[in-house]
């Protein structure tokens, strides 16, 4: 039992996430479906949301009190797969900020190394929505959320579709204040740190590179 993770089990995302895994997909349908699940992992994110000021407007009828989000959260995606899932988040929350961090895992010097990292000024004290489709060994979320918290953000979530039991225990031990908000959970990966099943490499079936 995972404590950190919300698993996200409904029968569209179960459908959806079959195509993802389907290698037959192609890439503009693979995106399509990565952008659907992605707006649905944000209004699940959100489900507990307390930022909200309450304001007044006129509706063609009358007067009326409501809501409004306020100090709206940051997507940070983690490139470069992370990127398939902004418009489906920020279509969901399109007064949401965004942030990109370039980070991966060089096998050469058994670590991680940053090569890009943009997030917005203001970012201190707001929430943060992390955005990643596939956690596999957690060596770059933890890198890539060890150098947010750095900047005394708000609280941090993470979006992904799936990832594995073995990531999911490490987040939990270095960052146990962090939920994850995923699809399913991988029990296993490959000697290259590809889940089983999984569904490939996500980049490469993003943008057709490989």
């Amino acid at each position: 039992m995972h404590t950190n993770l919300v698993e996200l089990n409904h029968p569209l995302l179960r459908h959806k996430l079959g195509h993802l895994r389907d290698k037959n997909t192609n890439a503009a349908d693979f995106r399509n479906l990565m952008t659907e699940i992605s707006k649905l992992l944000a209004y699940e994110a959100l489900r507990d949301w307390t930022h909200l000021d309450t304001i007044s407007v006129e509706t063609p009828i009358a007067p009326a009190r409501v809501d409004r989000i306020s100090n709206p959260p940051v997507a940070v995606a983690i490139l470069r797969a992370g990127n398939g899932m902004l418009d489906g988040v920020l279509s969901m929350i399109p007064i949401a900020s965004t942030g990109f961090i370039g980070i991966y895992r060089d096998k050469f010097i058994q670590n991680t190394v940053e090569y890009y990292f943009k997030l917005p000024a203001d970012v201190q004290g707001r929430p943060i929505l992390m955005c990643d489709p596939l956690i596999a060994t957690a060596d770059t979320m933890i890198a890539a959320l060890d150098r947010v918290k750095s900047y005394h953000c708000g609280t941090v979530k993470v979006l992904s579709v799936l990832a594995s039991a073995h990531a999911l225990e490490r987040l939990e031990h270095f960052h146990p204040d962090v939920k994850v908000y995923a699809l399913c959970v991988e029990k296993e990966m490959s000697e290259n740190g590809y889940l089983i099943p999984g569904l490939g490499d996500a980049g490469d079936r993003l943008y057709q590179t490989k």
